[in-house]
């Protein structure tokens, strides 16, 4: 597995923390996005969630044993395959944590969408006739 400067996680954790940072960076307002954009982007996010909902009755039988017979090798293996599926940094793990960051990462397009409509209501204000 890759281990991103030592800290773990791997890659898809990494992917994980930077969508989070990503998601307070909107919502904090360091960023707005129109509504164009900001629909296009729910909708990528809602379909990587969607597809990960509709995972996980098959990401299930990746912490059963693996059914690989009954040799020294397959009894030494089967814990092993369990752990790489569903340790703290094991792919279940880190599938649940990125599918939880999505949602933080759905909040903060939202709230980027809003701070672009207030800046927007703001800016054409000025605009008005007095």
């Amino acid at each position: 597995m890759y281990i991103a400067d030592g800290i773990g996680g791997g890659a898809v954790g990494g992917i994980s923390a930077n969508v989070k940072n990503f998601a307070k960076a909107a919502a904090s307002g360091a960023f707005s996005v129109n509504e164009t954009g900001g629909q296009a982007l729910l909708a990528a996010i809602n379909r990587m969630s969607n597809w990960i909902d509709e995972q996980a009755t098959r990401v299930i039988y990746l912490a059963q044993p693996a059914p690989l017979g009954s040799s020294e090798g397959a009894r030494t293996m089967q814990p092993f395959l369990q752990d790489v599926a569903q340790d703290q940094e094991g792919f279940i793990t880190i599938l649940q944590e990125f599918r939880e960051s999505l949602d933080d990462a759905k909040r903060g397009i939202e709230a980027a969408m809003a701070s672009y409509q207030n800046a927007d209501t703001e800016f054409s204000s000025g605009f008005a006739p007095q």
